[in-house]
């Protein structure tokens, strides 16, 4: 499996399990130390685990396990390396701290949406209320 594949497939791990603001960070032309970078964001701690377990369970069953993972003692920013493509599942705070996203800036940027998500309604505008006639 190449490594945008994986990539792609770590992201549908990650919505699977409510993730938000998924996206994959193409880094092949500024490092060599990864191809990708996976990173996405969770409300709790609770959610933080379940994405991390269900990504590396999901991987394992393709014959692809972590070759390190740093972060489940704490469950704020846990990280899995599968060397090609490593994998960045932060409690929104964290991720709004380090903002990997802001420095690896120049990397080509691709935003996973959830294909079954229903898109949320834009606000209604309102019209201005009617001036009373002063005779």
């Amino acid at each position: 499996m190449t490594a945008r594949l994986l990539a792609k497939r770590i992201a549908e791990l990650m919505i699977s399990k409510k993730a938000i603001d998924v996206v994959i960070l193409d880094l092949k032309k500024l490092t060599s130390a990864t191809d990708h970078f996976v990173i996405c964001s969770a409300d709790s701690d609770t959610q933080v685990k379940a994405i991390a377990d269900s990504v590396e369970t999901g991987m394992e069953s393709l014959g692809e396990n972590v070759w390190h993972k740093e972060g489940y003692h704490a469950l704020r920013w846990i990280v899995l390396d599968y060397v090609d493509v490593v994998v960045h599942v932060f409690h929104k705070e964290e991720r709004a701290f380090y903002n990997l996203d802001r420095l690896w800036g120049d990397a080509k940027r691709t935003e996973v949406q959830d294909p079954l998500a229903v898109p949320k309604p834009e606000p209604k505008k309102r019209r201005a209320a009617k001036k009373p006639i002063k005779k």
